[in-house]
């Protein structure tokens, strides 16, 4: 059966993005070239990249009763994506980001994650009705178990955005997934290595789900049938690679939601990314199903 709702819940941050020449290397005043605000955070990038593939998408997560919380809202709802799970709290304040972009697209960022969000916001079941596959972040720990429940109760794909957290999240969250996909340092963290080959074949064998970890522009290893499979990615020209990752992982639920084997799913998710960092400008930037299908016809 061909589903293509999918169920995300983590954060969403309102991303300051300034644009320099070049990213410091030392403490100092330098001249933005440019300055834009736009959506960001882990869950809900993947939840605007869902809708703007055709998917179907709910976003759960946690905001504060805040001019920050009422502009994301505001975003996610423009970019075609279902707010219902969303929890706004008085007296809360939601995530922010500050990014510096150079001109190759690189980036560094320093990410607020909120403060007096609730841990235990409300996460309900009837949300994953007619859902294809659920992808959860670590930035809301109770959120994302939640939803691996309930998908699991209903035999529903798990993917799980295994990015860098504090110590002891992505323990407690990998064994709930049944398709954990690091980013490189998430991967390095958990396996203690940076050496992102020895790390997949060191924790992979032990999960009892599909692993990978994605590596930007050398694309992402998955380990399938008790060996390391690569999925390049294309070249490009990127502009910005901020949030490429979370649209990645949005694209490989959506596609799982739609029945695809997970190559498949990751060669459309690498597609998708890819065209994410040539586009740049934040959610106004993610690719349509047209462009992916230009882009993967011209991918090994």
């Amino acid at each position: 059966m061909d589903r293509r709702k999918v169920v995300c819940s983590g954060i969403a941050v309102l991303d300051r993005n300034y644009d320099l020449a070049a990213l410091p290397f030392r403490p100092g005043k330098v001249i933005a070239r440019g300055y834009r605000e736009v959506g960001g955070g882990m869950a809900a990038t993947a939840a605007v990249a869902i809708s703007r593939l055709g998917g179907e998408v709910v976003w759960c997560g946690r905001l504060g009763r805040d001019a920050v919380g009422e502009t994301l809202l505001a975003m996610l709802r423009r970019h075609g994506v279902d707010t219902r799970g969303a929890t706004v709290t008085e007296g809360a304040r939601s995530p922010t980001s500050g990014i510096l972009v150079d001109a190759e697209g690189e980036r560094i960022l320093a990410v607020f994650s909120g403060e007096r969000l609730p841990e235990d916001a409300p996460l309900d079941p009837a949300w994953l009705n007619g859902a294809g596959a659920v992808l959860g972040d670590p930035r809301w720990i109770t959120g994302a178990e939640r939803l691996f429940a309930a998908a699991a109760a209903r035999g529903i794909p798990r993917v799980l955005d295994a990015e860098i957290s504090p110590e002891g999240v992505l323990a407690r969250l990998v064994p709930q997934a049944d398709h954990v996909v690091f980013s490189e340092h998430g991967l390095a963290s958990f396996a203690g290595t940076a050496e992102p080959e020895a790390g997949l074949a060191r924790v992979a064998p032990g999960l009892g789900a599909v692993a990978a970890v994605t590596l930007g522009a050398r694309g992402s290893l998955w380990w399938l049938g008790g060996r390391i499979v690569a999925v390049p990615a294309p070249g490009i020209a990127a502009r910005d690679t901020t949030g490429c990752g979370d649209v990645f992982h949005g694209a490989f639920a959506l596609r799982l939601a739609e029945g695809a084997d997970v190559l498949d799913a990751a060669r459309f998710a690498t597609a998708t990314a890819a065209l994410k960092a040539m586009n740049g400008e934040g959610w106004d930037g993610m690719p349509d199903r047209a462009a992916v299908a230009a882009m993967l016809a011209r991918m090994p």
